[in-house]
């Protein structure tokens, strides 16, 4: 067996272990969305990726000569974890996210045969394949800001002979020439809901996107109106560039709060889920008041030029307005 052939057969074999992992982890339970993953290689996507932070990192890629550094490169790929893919000036720009949440978010994007979908955040072009592949490239369009992104991304889809619909632009203002949408699905965390997405929108479409340190779920009733709760899933995603959020896993917990608190993460969500709205102490109050609430308790309303977040109930006792509604 030739060189090539033995790194083909490596890459493959480690290819089908990581999707029985992720079957075996509960994250591929639907057998479209886990023939995808079977279909579609992540190595593909992630030729090269940085490890370490600061002046630490180092890059690994499928080309260096040093067998060793190749290997470490080809572990990194297939373990379940999220791979930082551009750095500029030392700071994350775009990732390829973590397999198991891919999957999750797919999975609870509830696609339907024929759905148009929208993505933002193309990222390394992953994740579009695997709605290619689920959906048709026709009814898939993935949009980044930056140019660069979007050509690399392009450029790994052609390999394995994508061509959704993937377009340099703003996010936050969708794609208005390929609407109307019945998802969208979102792969950086956002600091308020861009009003223009609900224009793009059928009635009755989902939308998916990360939200302080979670996954919202709104299904959107018209142009003017969506509402949802968020799912169980933590979610950490490079923020939307251009929006005025705070990156994620800097948010840091204020002085003065109980030591255990700083370790624990869904109090943390409610932190800056209401950030602005609540000082600390009185999240922590309701928060110990209300018995700890899971994310699942929490929701966002989008309605007539507002947005607000709430525990229980939209129209309940508590609500909070979400971020600065004047930046959507």
């Amino acid at each position: 067996m030739g060189a090539h052939a033995e790194v083909r057969d490596v890459l493959q074999t480690a290819h089908a272990a990581q999707v029985r992992e992720l079957t075996a982890a509960g994250a591929l339970e639907d057998p479209a969305w886990r023939a995808a993953f079977a279909a579609v290689p992540r190595h593909v996507f992630v030729p090269y990726y940085w490890t370490g932070r600061g002046a630490g990192h180092e890059r690994l890629w499928a080309e260096d000569p040093d067998p060793a550094r190749r290997a470490r490169w080809l572990r990194g790929v297939y373990t379940d974890g999220p791979l930082a893919t551009r750095l500029r000036d030392g700071e994350l720009v775009s990732s390829s996210s973590q397999p198991s949440l891919m999957a999750r978010m797919l999975e609870d994007l509830d696609v339907r045969d024929g759905d148009n979908v929208l993505e933002i955040g193309a990222g390394t072009g992953y994740n579009a394949a695997l709605l290619c592949h689920r959906l048709g490239e026709d009814l898939v369009t993935t949009v980044d800001l930056d140019e660069e992104i979007t050509e690399s991304a392009r450029g790994h889809l052609a390999r394995l002979g994508y061509r959704p619909f993937v377009v340099t632009g703003d996010g936050a203002r969708g794609c208005p020439s390929r609407a109307p949408f019945d998802r969208i699905l979102v792969t950086c965390t956002l600091p308020l809901i861009p009003y223009a997405w609900l224009g793009q929108c059928r009635p009755g479409a989902r939308i998916l996107a990360p939200l302080s340190t979670g996954l919202i779920a709104l299904t959107v009733r018209d142009g003017t109106f969506a509402e949802g709760r968020f799912l169980h899933t933590p979610a950490y995603f490079v923020p939307l560039r251009g929006a005025r959020a705070a990156p994620p896993g800097t948010y840091g917990m204020p002085q003065g709060l109980p030591y255990d608190l700083v370790e624990n993460e869904r109090f943390q969500f409610m932190l800056v889920l209401t950030s602005g709205a609540l000082h600390p102490r009185e999240a922590l109050d309701l928060w110990r008041s209300e018995g700890r609430p899971t994310r699942e308790r929490f929701g966002v309303t989008v309605a007539d030029g507002r947005q607000w977040s709430w525990l229980d109930d939209p129209q309940g006792p508590y609500v909070w307005p979400l971020g600065d509604q004047e930046s959507v």
